[in-house]
């Protein structure tokens, strides 16, 4: 669908060159401006720039009604022949004060009896004092007369003095303005947009990932370092034990099973925590740390094992026992500040 061809163009245009085609829409009998939807059909506009433009043709609408106004009371006044003396200057501009139901500004007034601004705003203070000295005038005379000298005399104590009743404020001037009544919206028909085949409803839950590959991928992986962490275990001193002498003498391990224990499950279980996200900030800075150092000690541990089984080496050097001889101890506490730090928000 195109726009229509205005001002001889049918691309989008501005409210100013709108303005003059709204003009002369026909309206119906009886209504004073075209609707908002009208004026979106007819020159296909969203409802921004259409409220706009009915903005504009309303203001047109109410300074038309103003300037009407202040044209007829100007003949009027010109025909009374009232702005030569200011007792009748004052007095018809209380007439048409009465005449509006409020008093008009002091730029009204400055139109009406052609005056300057300044004298019409000295014109409107005598009106509102002679407004409100006529005001006090008239409650006065409505008052009955009473005898000074006829009075009840009271019985007990000296009443209370009467409460002091403040002066009616003077009312609000506005400028006259012919309310025009905007006809009501028409519903504008809401078009759902198609959806593309195979494209999930906004309401259902996103699926999560499954799992169960891992097992797959960390089958060989733990088979690998298994088997080089005990390796190197045997290199470096690590081998059997009876952990029970005289309870148990036939009870044995191997203590080379330690350190795929240990260092691999702690670089797991810090991952985890780091990963997570739901553990207090020194915690995941501490995770996220020493999971990577974990990480690179394991590497570091299968590439020592190979480079020494490939050189023919039957016991590590010394500085490579040192170092996996002080895995455990350093595993053992890792995790244990790893396990405070993940309670401390909860003490």
């Amino acid at each position: 669908m195109t726009a229509p061809t205005i001002n001889g163009t049918r691309y989008p245009q501005p409210v100013d060159e709108l303005l003059p085609a709204a003009r002369k829409l026909e309206l119906p009998e009886g209504q004073a401006l075209p609707s908002r939807n009208r004026l979106m059909r007819e020159f296909r506009i969203g409802a921004p720039k259409a409220d706009e433009l009915l903005a504009r043709l309303r203001e047109e609408k109410t300074r038309e009604a103003i300037r009407q106004n202040i044209e007829q009371e100007r003949s009027a006044q010109d025909e009374a022949g009232a702005a030569g003396d200011p007792a009748e200057l004052v007095q018809a501009a209380g007439d048409l004060a009465q005449r509006w139901g409020h008093l008009p500004t002091g730029a009204v007034l400055a139109e009406v009896f052609g005056i300057d601004v300044q004298r019409a705003e000295a014109l409107r203070g005598l009106v509102q004092v002679a407004h409100r000295q006529g005001s006090a005038l008239d409650r006065r005379a409505d008052e009955p007369a009473v005898d000074p000298w006829d009075y009840a005399r009271p019985i007990g104590p000296d009443p209370m003095p009467a409460p002091v009743v403040p002066e009616p404020a003077p009312p609000v001037i506005r400028v006259p303005v012919d309310v025009v009544t905007a006809p009501e919206p028409e519903p504008v028909e809401q078009v759902t947009a198609p959806g593309h085949p195979g494209t999930p409803a906004a309401d259902e839950e996103p699926r999560r990932a499954v799992a169960w590959p891992v097992i797959l991928l960390a089958l060989p992986a733990f088979v690998a370092i298994w088997s080089g962490w005990v390796g190197l275990g045997g290199l470096t001193g690590f081998g059997v034990v009876h952990p029970l002498p005289g309870i148990a003498d036939s009870v044995s391990l191997n203590t080379a099973i330690t350190l795929p224990i240990g260092v691999e499950t702690y670089g797991a279980y810090a991952l985890y925590v780091w990963l997570s996200g739901r553990v207090p900030p020194r915690a995941l800075r501490f995770a996220k740390w020493s999971a990577i150092g974990s990480l690179v000690v394991g590497a570091l541990g299968q590439v020592a094992y190979h480079l020494l089984v490939a050189a023919g080496w039957t016991s590590a050097p010394w500085w490579i026992t040192t170092l996996v001889s002080c895995l455990p101890v350093a595993v053992l506490g890792m995790g244990a500040a790893l396990a405070h730090l993940v309670r401390e928000d909860t003490r």
